[in-house]
């Protein structure tokens, strides 16, 4: 008979996500950083930028800002782009709620608090594989949120040093990740589903769309469809 797999979280578990994510944490600081000296070039007070890095943690809505930064600070243009660009966490959350489903709804939130691209990606392989310790997800983020912000503040201390991180390849390598850890998580066929239907759906709003919403249609549809799709089909064993 088949043990059953109880979810939990502790701090063996954190510690493993935090060396799990250790070697991407290192490349975060050079994204920290870039971010840093953006923000010095685009005349951000020091405190401005780290608080934006400490209680925002969201690169992508974090460097649109900077497009947008002026006055008056245009607040509803800004909310708008954020949601656009975050709204893929509705389907990483969507995938990850077989795991956190049996906590209580403000420990689901709070397990979410620090969710990135890079973490979602790890624990998700992670979980494919047979871990249930929630902490992977947790100390993944936390190894990133660190990161992140001690790359802000090299990024303010040495304004310019970089200006142009991109000529390195900086801005891929989150992405070669995310594409390396899920592809090599053997995740269920099923996903394929929720993944095509939000690929293709972005790339109809990128062509005819304004800029930024074929994230948000991208989320919304693979969401839908992920949560569409009986419950039966993410058994573990069919």
């Amino acid at each position: 008979m088949k043990k059953e797999n109880k979810v939990e979280l502790d701090l063996a578990g954190t510690w493993r996500g935090i060396r799990l994510m250790l070697p991407l944490a290192a490349f975060t600081v050079a994204f920290g950083l870039a971010f840093g000296v953006a923000a010095v070039h685009r005349g951000l007070a020091d405190w401005e930028a780290m608080s934006m890095s400490l209680f925002v943690f969201a690169a992508p809505s974090q460097f649109a800002a900077l497009e947008l930064w002026r006055s008056p600070l245009p607040l509803l243009t800004l909310a708008a782009i954020t949601l656009a660009i975050h709204t893929r966490h509705m389907l990483m959350s969507a995938a990850l709620y077989p795991w956190l489903k049996p906590l209580p709804r403000r420990h689901q939130f709070a397990m979410v608090i620090l969710l990135t691209d890079s973490n979602w990606a790890m624990a998700l392989g992670e979980y494919h594989r047979g871990e249930r310790n929630l902490g992977i997800l947790l100390g993944g983020g936390i190894a990133l949120w660190s990161a992140w912000v001690v790359g802000t503040a090299i990024g303010l201390a040495f304004g310019g040093g970089i200006n142009e991180p991109e000529r390195f390849g900086l801005d891929v390598i989150m992405l070669c990740f995310l594409l390396m850890i899920v592809v090599g998580g053997r995740p269920h066929a099923v996903m394929a589903l929720p993944w095509l239907a939000a690929s293709v759906s972005a790339l109809m709003a990128y062509w005819w769309l304004p800029p930024y919403l074929h994230v948000m249609v991208g989320a919304l549809t693979g969401g839908m469809v992920s949560v569409l799709l009986p419950g039966r089909w993410f058994g573990e064993n069919t």
